[in-house]
């Protein structure tokens, strides 16, 4: 693996894996709408034909979620449309394709983590886009569909910023406890992913960092890493109607990063102490 070419590049995952890319001494190319617009077909073709590169790491989407339920057909041209248009081109180079997925295809329901081939019933637009991405990858034989969760990184906003942000404005935060998963930081997951690259273990994955917890727990951690001191108070989602449905159960099954002797991501706890002391 000498080249790949990384869409999103300005987002908080596409950045970290460029990085952890360049580390290894392969080149990537990061590209952002400037650079390549995803939905358009020919420009997508011609900058990956030219390129040369030996796989295609895809982090481009649309991630505004409850802007999605008003903007369908917006979102769809990113997240399906923009999809199958590198898929296509993987597949004519016979070159391996990597998309990032979401806690979003599944409905959400019950306790017990979601494995990686479990049935998909997405619960709002966001979910649905994502889950149309799939099927495009799905067609190809050389893919890695990696599903994440909560995600935060250097680059771009997230939960942990925003939090650290409120806590230092207000004082105070309610914040939802019916909701469970795992975070998952991108320092962590692009290390995975240069790790799965360049194998040719190609299947679903799931992968966030190691542990559960709600938006509560989550919340309660930043404050005591960060030294804050902050009221949270734990609320159900009614507190906060949002256009989009939430699913309640993120929690994700890793047993295909085992079977395939792939190593797990640190805790969510460490991966928020690291975050933090970065960022601070």
């Amino acid at each position: 693996m000498n080249k790949v070419l990384v869409t999103g590049v300005k987002g908080q995952l596409g950045y970290d894996v460029v990085k952890e890319a360049e580390k290894r001494g392969i080149k990537a190319i990061g590209v952002d709408i400037e650079e390549m617009d995803i939905t358009d077909a020919d420009q997508v073709h011609r900058v990956i034909c030219e390129g040369n590169y030996d796989a295609v790491i895809h982090c481009a989407a649309w991630t505004a979620v409850d802007k999605a339920e008003d903007m369908v057909d917006a979102c769809r041209k990113v997240n399906v449309d923009g999809t199958r248009n590198i898929a296509v081109v993987c597949k004519e180079l016979d070159i391996p394709m990597m998309y990032f997925s979401t806690d979003y295809v599944f409905d959400g329901e019950g306790k017990t983590p979601w494995k990686e081939y479990d049935e998909r019933h997405p619960l709002n637009v966001y979910g649905l886009t994502k889950y149309e991405g799939e099927c495009e990858v799905e067609k190809l034989e050389k893919f890695f569909i990696i599903r994440i969760a909560w995600v935060f990184g250097k680059n771009g906003n997230n939960f942990i910023k925003t939090m650290l942000r409120l806590g230092k404005e207000r004082g105070a935060v309610s914040v939802v406890n019916d909701q469970i998963g795992s975070p998952t930081y991108t320092y962590d997951l692009a290390k995975l992913v240069m790790d799965m690259i360049v194998t040719d273990k190609y299947g679903i994955y799931h992968a966030t960092n190691e542990g559960e917890c709600s938006w509560y727990e989550f919340a309660c951690e930043i404050f005591k890493q960060a030294g804050m001191n902050v009221d949270v108070t734990p609320v159900d989602s009614s507190a906060f109607p949002a256009k989009a449905k939430r699913p309640s159960n993120s929690r994700m099954n890793k047993e295909n990063l085992d079977k395939n002797g792939f190593k797990r991501l640190p805790s969510w706890q460490d991966a928020v102490r690291r975050y933090i002391k970065e960022i601070l």
